[in-house]
């Protein structure tokens, strides 16, 4: 087992294993209050983001920093003919009407293109407004009036067309291209008569407390804020990131990084990951889906070594491993190698930090049959080179974590906002910890308050809120940002998040409950999309659960039922109503009895972007789904 041999080699590497060391703080009854890890890279004081094509194509011109898919092959870009079509880019935005510190948005799903107009706009001295390809008409109509952007470039026509609607009654509405019609290539035949010395000039006029991007909030509440961020943010999360990470990887598995990107990249987690990839010259390219079966076939041709995901990633390969084996025929075996590769992970891990003997000879030839059945078979989903993952957005359940571990592949768990530029947390290389978010980014700082809320200290934290003072200092008290999540820290300075303090839910026997912890563990369990955890001033805590489709089609297959069976009839199923109540069982198994799930309702239809229901980082809006299905929540009470 590759991730074995892996932590065994990084045990003998002290050069690698103490290269952050977390400092804790406690308090007068012993608790940890404060964990704070040096910073592994020096604060920037000159110079930005924009650099960084062109540090590349100075150092390594001819080093591929990216993979493009083109006709159905991944060609290979190298920082020279990057660097070449940024600047070329850049002259074409200047030529379009750029000035140095004016806005540029940008509404696409994850690609190529995005990179280019992304480090082109900086490098044009502009700022970037990343827009989600799925965006509203009037929610896009408020972040370019908010932001004040004067070019808009969208991925297709039919975003064009939103775009231009949604702008139309703007005083000043932004010119708008498209990138399926050629916009980058317009822009460099645009910008012929630019010359490079204003590129150069507009890249040095930059430097660390330089404007870089206002990233809009997801908006699972209320309208979305833009984070200011700057130069210097980008600089400290993507240089201590990378080099906590890159070196141990790279050091002891031996293989050249690479990875896939497909979160959003007008989501901070994505748009960072590629600036830290650019940054350390790993290889990357792009997916525009995270939707499994789009997203499958392109990880097993591009064949990462490490991937960027959210919880749902995870619980869909998995869900999707046991469904083929059941289609086979062995159900019950993909059952045992879960067992078998959770009580693995749990008895290595004990051993490899200190508090076990470790897997007996049982369990490890155990694991040994499972590797060959089952085990190889998940890696072989997602390309068969894939050894890390990183998993953000919401907590993973652990027992999924486990899984990952004891089929080969080591998942680490971070934590973070956009007002942080991404990661404020990750759990580091050498240091695995299921259940946590981990110890802070080096050069950052976590407290934790007297109401339990996380607080974030360090170069990652952002300046403000977009024309929004009243809300900036709402969370801004001197150097530290109130996150608004709740938390602890172990002896260690490992952070655990329990919830969200806007989300916490009072039962009316004044039990505080957190839906957090019980949506994310019932979320992984088979059958189950989507769900909201309701009880606030209610009697006790109740469920709406939707159906996850795929696992749907699945259960109605192996039980040689009609596809086409009705939502309406599966809802009410015996037989399916005792298999989510076997999830929620399993989910109650985390909490007290006060805060367990005590009746539940499957509803017809889904959680999605497209009805409001989710934000695009799969983030529930909670009024929103409470108000859609505000009848059965009422049905649970009666």
């Amino acid at each position: 087992m590759g991730v074995r041999k892996d932590l065994k080699q990084a045990r003998r590497r002290t050069d690698l294993a103490d290269r952050a060391e977390v400092e804790t703080v406690r308090d007068e009854h012993g608790v940890v209050r404060e964990a704070r890890t040096p910073a592994l890279a020096a604060p920037a004081v000159r110079g930005s983001t924009a650099d960084i094509p062109y540090t590349n194509a100075a150092e390594a011109p001819d080093a591929v920093v990216l993979r493009r898919k083109e006709a159905g092959r991944w060609r290979p870009v190298t920082a020279a003919v990057f660097a070449r079509e940024v600047t070329a880019t850049a002259k074409g935005l200047i030529a379009a009407g750029l000035e140095p510190g004016g806005r540029v948005a940008l509404m696409s799903r994850t690609r190529y293109e995005w990179a280019v107009l992304d480090f082109a706009t900086w490098a044009a001295g502009g700022q970037t407004v990343p827009v989600y390809a799925t965006s509203s008409a009037e929610q896009i109509e408020w972040i370019v009036r908010d932001s004040g952007a004067r070019l808009l470039i969208a991925e297709s026509t039919e975003n064009a067309d939103t775009a231009r609607r949604a702008v139309a009654g703007l005083d000043a509405p932004p010119a708008v291209s498209v990138i399926d019609d050629g916009a980058v290539l317009e822009l460099a035949e645009r910008g012929h008569g630019v010359s490079d010395q204003e590129i150069t000039e507009r890249r040095a006029a930059l430097g660390p407390d330089s404007v870089a991007t206002l990233c809009y909030t997801s908006g699972t509440t209320g309208r979305p804020k833009g984070c200011v961020l700057t130069h210097g943010n980008l600089h400290a999360e993507a240089a201590n990131t990378v080099e906590l990470m890159h070196p141990v990887f790279k050091a002891i598995t031996g293989q050249t990084a690479s990875t896939l990107l497909f979160l959003p990249l007008a989501h901070i987690l994505g748009r960072s990951i590629q600036i830290a990839c650019m940054r350390a010259r790993i290889e990357f390219g792009h997916c525009p889906s995270i939707k499994p079966d789009e997203l499958r076939p392109e990880l097993r041709s591009f064949r990462p070594t490490f991937l960027v995901g959210v919880p749902y990633l995870f619980e869909r390969i998995h869900d999707t491993g046991r469904a083929t084996a059941e289609k086979i025929g062995r159900g019950a075996s993909f059952d045992r190698a879960d067992r078998v590769g959770v009580g693995f992970a749990e008895a290595y891990l004990d051993k490899f930090l200190g508090r076990g003997p470790g897997p007996s000879l049982g369990r490890y030839a155990a694991w040994a049959l499972y590797e060959v059945l089952v085990y190889r078979r998940i890696r072989k989903e997602v390309g068969g080179r894939l050894r890390y993952a990183i998993s953000g957005g919401s907590p993973l359940d652990k027992r999924l974590n486990l899984f990952f571990y004891g089929a080969g592949i080591v998942i680490y768990e971070g934590y973070g906002l956009t007002e942080t530029t991404a990661a404020a947390t990750i759990v580091p290389p050498l240091g695995p910890r299921p259940g946590t978010v981990g110890v802070p980014v080096p050069g950052t700082a976590v407290r934790i308050a007297d109401d339990g809320e996380v607080l974030v200290k360090g170069g990652i934290v952002f300046t403000s809120y977009w024309n929004n003072k009243e809300a900036t200092d709402a969370v801004l008290t001197g150097e530290w940002l109130a996150t608004g999540d709740l938390g602890s820290l172990d002896g260690d300075g490992y952070l655990t998040i329990t919830g969200r303090k806007k989300d916490i839910l009072v039962t009316s026997g004044g039990k505080n409950v957190s839906p957090a912890v019980l949506e994310d563990r019932l979320r992984g369990r088979p059958l189950v999309g989507q769900c909201l955890v309701v009880g606030d001033n209610r009697p006790y805590v109740a469920a709406v659960i939707t159906l996850e489709p795929e696992a749907t089609a699945h259960w109605l297959a192996v039980r040689k039922r009609p596809e086409d069976t009705p939502l309406s009839e599966l809802c009410r199923d015996p037989d399916l109503l005792a298999d989510i109540q076997k999830a929620v069982d399993y989910t109650n198994q985390a909490v007290s009895r006060a805060e367990s799930i005590r009746r539940f309702v499957v509803v017809e239809g889904e959680f999605t972007e497209e009805n409001g229901l989710l934000t695009p980082s799969m983030k529930i809006k909670r009024g929103a789904a409470a108000e859609a299905f505000a009848g059965e929540i009422e049905g649970l009470y009666g």
